[in-house]
C-alpha cells in the first residue's frame, strides 16, 4: 500500500506556501536507534511521505541525510530545529549550517527555536535533572536569538522560521517585535490535549500549527511519565469511532488531527503503522458528528511537561508554560 503524495492535502502557510498536512517526525523517544529512525525516513519515502520534522537534538539528521541524498529536493518539506545551548548569536548560524549540511540540503523549509528556554540536559537526564545555567524566558534575550533566526532567512539557509513549544504570553510579544513573524508554532496536541486556546489563537495570527505526540505518544522518555498521564487511544470515544471505522484508535488521532486544522508529525519505524497513518488523511474522513465528540474528551492532559528545563529548585512544571497567562520569572 501506498499513497501518491499528490492527494495528501496541504494547507497553505501565511508566505503562500505549500505544506504536507501530515509529516513523520523522527525524534525516537530515546527507545528508537538513528539507524532505525533513518530506515524509517526511507521506507515513509517510498509509501508517500514528502514532509519530514527533523531536530539536530534528535541526534539523527546525520543518518536521514543520507537516505534523502538523491531525492527531488523541490518535493521534500524539510523541517530542523534550534536546540537550547545554541541560542547565543555567534551559534544560530553555524548550527543551522551543520543541519543543512548533516541533511545534505541547501536550505531548510521550516526552522524552528525548539523550546523558548536555553535551558539544556544530558541525553537520558532524569526527571529531576536542572542546568546550573539554567534561566527563566527572557524575552530581549530571545529577540537577540530571534534576529539571528530572521538572518537565516535573508541568507536563503531557511524559507521560514517558527516557534515550538511557546505560549500565547510569549508569542505576543513576538508577534510584537519580530521583522518575520513565526510561519508555524509546534505544539503538543492530540485528543486528551486539545489546547483549544493557543490553537485558536496562532490560527487567528496566521501561524501554522503542528502538533506534536498526536497518538499521546505511548512511546514517548520515562521522564516525560507522570501517574495521572491519561491514554488517548483507550478513551472509549476514541475506540468507539475507531470500531466504527475499522482502524486502530491511533489512526483516528491523526485524521482527527488532520481534519481539525494541524499538522500531525507521529512517528513510527513500523511500516503498517506509518503507512496507515498516512491513509489516515486522504481517505474515510470522521463525521461532523465524530469530530464534536471528539472535541469533548479534551483533558488538559499534557504529557510532555518540560521539567528538566526549570531553572530553580521547588519549581512546578507549569512555569513553563504560563498557565495563568504571566510569563514566570
Amino acid at each position: 500500500m501506498s499513497v501518491d503524495p499528490a492527494v495528501v492535502p496541504q494547507w497553505r502557510l501565511s508566505s503562500g506556501a505549500l505544506v504536507p498536512a501530515i509529516g513523520l517526525g523522527t525524534f525516537g523517544s530515546d527507545r528508537v536507534s538513528a539507524e532505525e529512525v533513518a530506515q524509517a525516513v526511507s521506507g515513509a519515502l517510498e509509501v508517500g511521505y514528502r514532509h519530514f520534522d527533523c531536530a539536530a537534538v534528535y541526534g539523527n539528521e546525520d543518518r536521514i541525510g543520507q537516505v534523502l541524498q538523491g531525492f527531488p529536493r523541490e518535493q521534500l518539506w524539510l523541517t530542523s530545529k534550534l536546540w537550547n545551548d545554541k541560542h547565543a548569536r555567534d551559534d544560530i548560524v553555524p548550527t543551522c549550517q551543520k543541519s543543512l549540511a548533516d541533511l545534505r540540503t541547501d536550505y531548510l523549509d521550516l526552522y524552528l527555536v525548539h523550546w523558548p528556554f536555553p535551558n539544556v540536559h544530558a541525553p537520558g537526564a532524569h526527571v529531576d535533572s536542572r542546568s546550573p545555567d539554567a534561566r527563566p524566558y527572557v524575552h530581549e534575550e530571545f529577540m537577540e536569538t530571534w534576529r539571528q533566526m530572521e538572518d537565516l532567512v535573508d541568507r536563503g539557509l531557511v524559507r521560514h522560521i517558527g516557534t515550538s513549544n511557546t505560549t500565547i504570553p510569549k508569542l505576543q510579544l513576538l508577534l510584537r517585535d519580530a521583522r518575520i513573524a513565526p510561519a508555524a508554532n509546534e505544539m503538543e496536541l492530540h485528543p486528551h490535549f486539545q489546547q483549544p486556546e493557543l490553537f485558536d489563537y496562532v490560527l487567528a495570527q496566521g501561524i501554522q500549527p503542528i502538533g506534536f505526540c498526536p497518538i499521546g505518544s505511548p512511546t514517548r522518555p520515562d521522564r516525560d511519565r507522570t501517574p495521572d498521564d491519561s491514554v488517548d487511544i483507550e478513551d472509549p470515544v476514541m475506540v468507539a469511532i475507531a470500531r466504527d471505522h475499522g482502524v486502530h484508535p491511533a489512526v483516528i488521532c491523526v485524521k482527527w488531527a488532520a481534519q481539525r486544522g494541524q499538522i500531525p508529525i507521529p512517528f513510527s519505524n513500523r511500516r503498517n503503522e506509518y503507512e496507515a497513518n498516512l491513509e489516515a488523511v486522504v481517505s474515510d474522513p470522521l463525521t461532523e458528528a465524530e469530530m464534536r465528540a471528539i472535541a469533548g474528551i479534551d483533558r488538559d492532559n499534557r504529557l510532555i511537561k518540560g521539567q528538566v528545563f526549570l531553572w530553580r529548585a521547588g519549581q512546578s512544571w507549569e512555569d513553563l508554560w504560563d498557565i495563568d497567562g504571566a510569563i514566570a520569572s
